[in-house]
């Protein structure tokens, strides 16, 4: 399986890598590139963030899906592809319909069998599963040992809001198996900040979104407010930099 995260290619770049390109194509394309599509032929893509997809490139991908053809950048030839397409998104692309920044014929035509995961913070039964397949994944990549995790770190990684989802509960477990000393998982100490307070609506409510902003804010300042890159702070929290700059707005988080 081909796999592509449309957040992470640059918006110059998503088509040549997409459908490739012919030596010429553009400034700088000194030689011919075959693309994505074009490597998945009998096989599948999947296509990640694809609410990321610039909305010109969406009728291209159509074309794709509903005649099996493209052409390559600088290339007048037509090459077909028999190819299966599965897409994920973060975003809520009935949402993007309406603010004209996702074709509404792409939708349907993607959303044929769609499956909804809930954020991770609606999945607290999944956390011990997930932690102990982190903990066996670092432990052969580090050489480690560590065989247990205390109630108490457990019931707090439960309680944490992680608006990072997956991706940032595995870089937690990750770093703390780097760290832990012994066979006993030792979580960061920042975790001890985030405890969320027992059920009671409004209270609780408020408290998730303060944890939200309160450890966005901290990773920011950490990072030097950097926010894409492998020193970023997007990369960090888990999200993609439009993710995290959607939220720094509705938190109205800012550079002091």
């Amino acid at each position: 399986m081909i796999t592509v995260n449309c957040s992470t290619l640059p918006a110059n770049l998503i088509e040549s890598e997409l459908f490739g390109r012919e030596r010429g194509a553009f400034t700088g394309s000194s030689e011919r590139q075959i693309g994505r599509f074009e490597l998945a032929d009998g096989g599948t893509i999947f296509l990640d963030e694809i609410g990321e997809m610039p909305i010109e490139l969406q009728s291209k991908l159509l074309r794709i899906i509903q005649d099996g053809e493209f052409e390559r950048l600088g290339s007048p030839r037509t090459i077909k592809t028999n190819v299966r397409i599965i897409a994920a998104s973060n975003r809520n692309l009935e949402e993007q319909i309406r603010k004209g920044c996702f074709r509404e014929d792409l939708y349907y035509r993607l959303n044929v069998f769609p499956i909804t995961i809930p954020p991770l913070r609606q999945r607290q039964e999944d956390i011990p599963l997930l932690v102990r397949h982190f903990i066996a994944l670092f432990n052969k990549k580090n050489n480690r040992n560590i065989e247990t995790v205390p109630h108490a770190i457990m019931k707090t990684l439960q309680q944490y809001f992680w608006p990072g989802n997956v991706r940032e509960l595995e870089s937690v477990i990750e770093r703390a198996v780097i760290t832990t000393q012994g066979t006993t998982l030792q979580v960061l100490d920042r975790f001890d900040t985030f405890q969320i307070p027992d059920k009671t609506a409004g209270q609780n409510v408020k408290a998730l979104i303060e944890v939200e902003h309160d450890h966005i804010l901290q990773v920011l300042e950490k990072n030097n407010w950097r926010i894409e890159g492998k020193k970023g702070a997007a990369l960090q929290l888990g999200l993609n930099p439009s993710t995290l700059r959607a939220r720094m707005r509705k938190y109205g988080i800012q550079r002091q």
